[in-house]
């Protein structure tokens, strides 16, 4: 069979720490539980257009027509994933899965592709964190301007065969999309802002160069709080041009308290944050609690 060039996306996805679902479920469960998750990536592959090259393991690959397809398949794949359940274990959470994609030229050939884009493609998913879509510039100027919002620079770094250091982007797919505009001339003192997070001991920092921090119970989380009010994946932060926003994802919801004044609670929506305060996952919080996130925005 003669070799065929074309322009597609390539998506990896794998699923997260398979090997304690096989030590904590046993074989048969595992693999069960594996072989359905493959399969709902498998639909929702088709559904958005895309073709299954192949299923190694844990792992599936796949293309699709557009870099805008394969995007809107990831981002699926993550929400569908997410809503599994084991009819005879209701109170396991469903495995995570990394996502990784890159649109460019590929050579089919006997079914299977091969290219440059595939081991970029391969890269991201290899780079990628729980719960995390990640691509390259190319795939993001493939975009239109509207879903390009969705996507946060978050590291350079060097991949084999390329030459130089390559834009890394996360796609974002559990947030509330708001646009937040600033006075001209405050925005070159805002963009040298950054919200410092402190929890049991760590700290980080949110800003231009990390735009977004998750927290949550699960591991993956940059913050881990780990209490049965906390959800999974309960809250994320954003940086948006010099602000900080707090948004909730969870079953409980988020209790802010800034500057001391009374506090307030979020569930399924979002709020800035401001000079200092103290979050809470789930329950209300004091300035002197154990449970309590510290933040202070610095400039």
């Amino acid at each position: 069979m003669p070799r065929e060039t074309a322009t597609l996306a390539i998506l990896f996805a794998d699923i997260a720490k398979s090997t304690h679902l096989y030590e904590t479920l046993g074989n048969a469960t595992a693999q069960h539980l594996i072989g359905a998750c493959l399969s709902r990536m498998a639909d929702v592959t088709k559904k958005h257009k895309g073709v299954v090259i192949k299923t190694i393991g844990d792992e599936i690959m796949s293309t699709f027509p557009s870099a805008t397809d394969a995007i809107a398949a990831g981002k699926e794949m993550h929400q569908s994933i997410e809503q599994m359940t084991l009819p005879d274990q209701p109170a396991f959470s469903p495995p995570n899965i990394y996502v990784g994609i890159q649109i460019g030229s590929v050579v089919k050939e006997e079914g299977d592709v091969f290219g440059d884009a595939v081991n970029v493609a391969a890269r991201m998913v290899a780079l990628a964190k729980q719960r995390q879509i990640l691509t390259t510039e190319e795939t993001i100027n493939a975009l239109s301007a509207d879903l390009r919002e969705s996507a946060h620079c978050i590291d350079r770094t060097t991949i084999k065969g390329k030459s130089g250091e390559v834009n890394i982007y996360e796609i974002i797919w559990e947030q509330h999309d708001v646009t937040v505009m600033l006075d001209g001339s405050l925005e070159a003192l805002a963009i040298r802002s950054r919200l410092e997070l402190s929890f049991a001991g760590s700290t980080m920092d949110v800003d231009i160069d990390r735009p977004s921090a998750t927290l949550g119970r699960q591991a993956h989380n940059d913050i881990v709080v780990n209490d049965n009010r906390v959800s999974r994946s309960h809250a994320r932060i954003e940086y948006r041009r010099g602000k900080f926003v707090l948004i909730d994802q969870s079953s409980n919801g988020t209790f802010v308290l800034i500057q001391g004044k009374k506090s307030i609670q979020i569930k399924r929506d979002e709020t800035p944050l401001l000079g200092n305060g103290v979050i809470g996952l789930g329950r209300d919080v004091t300035l002197d609690s154990d449970m309590a996130v510290h933040f202070s925005i610095k400039f």
